[in-house]
């Protein structure tokens, strides 16, 4: 098992920060979502985020949930996610975190999905819709099996939900940059940077921003204050327009922003 946590620290002692990637795992077919995904490493992604589709995806704009229907219509199956960590982590040395709404997580069983995990060389969830208030499960079955775990803060929440936030948090917080669903913007929200700042006053080690982050110019500046860049629609778009050559395009594009010279 690759932890998160270990790669953002490399990333910071080479003078840098990490480039997080997100695809859905089976869009626009199992195998084709594997090769994006070894493609945004082999590209420069430092560690993905895969999405487990879902019906009802409160948080997804709209590029994702397009994805996210695709591949349920498909046929995708939740078994096909550890399927899809397991192919990955065997070709590409980065840690793959899986992004999930949490009814698919309780349907399956919570040990069992965090053991088919960590046996398929996943490192941990991000889990939007869940706060560490109610995940006691989780947090019990994750410390038992060493997976990382990811909450997500918001601009809007009071100084002691984000100190609870970095409590139960492992690997990193995620600071949702805006207030809304996600999707590229043309500009990231300036209340992502006092996020950032307010959990490291709340004891952040580590604070990756995710929404609405699209080019290399908007990376290199989340890298000014935060630990990490997520970037999601605009890969998923890439994905959708042009395949796995113009994911790779791209994934290299927001990798020479993650490694610009003021990154960080």
């Amino acid at each position: 098992m690759i932890h998160v946590a270990d790669t953002i620290a490399a990333r910071r002692e080479a003078g840098g920060g990490a480039l997080i990637g997100y695809l859905p795992v089976g869009f626009p077919d199992l195998d084709t979502s594997v090769e994006a995904a070894v493609a945004l490493v082999e590209n420069g992604v430092d560690a993905l985020e895969l999405g487990v589709p879902y019906s009802d995806p409160v948080m997804d704009g709209l590029a994702i949930q397009r994805a996210t229907q695709a591949a349920l219509s498909a046929g995708f199956r939740l078994r096909d996610v550890f399927t899809a960590v397991e192919r990955i982590r065997a070709r590409v040395d980065a840690p793959v975190l899986v992004m999930t709404y949490w009814n698919p997580v309780v349907q399956y069983g919570v040990e069992r999905f965090a053991v088919t995990l960590r046996d398929a060389g996943g490192a941990g969830l991000i889990t939007p819709d869940i706060t560490p208030d109610s995940a006691d499960e989780w947090i019990a079955t994750s410390d038992t099996t060493g997976l990382e775990r990811v909450f997500l803060a918001a601009p809007s929440s009071s100084d002691e939900r984000l100190r609870a936030t970095v409590a139960a948090s492992r690997g990193f917080v995620y600071a949702v940059s805006t207030m809304g669903i996600t999707g590229a913007r043309q500009d990231v929200d300036a209340a992502a940077r006092r996020l950032v700042a307010r959990l490291r006053e709340a004891g952040a080690e580590n604070a990756c921003v995710g929404i609405g982050i699209s080019t290399a110019a908007q990376v290199t500046e989340v890298l000014e204050y935060g630990d990490g860049a997520i970037v999601g629609s605009a890969l998923v778009s890439a994905l959708a327009d042009g395949g796995v050559p113009e994911v790779a395009r791209v994934a290299a594009a927001l990798a020479a922003g993650a490694r610009a010279p003021h990154a960080h």
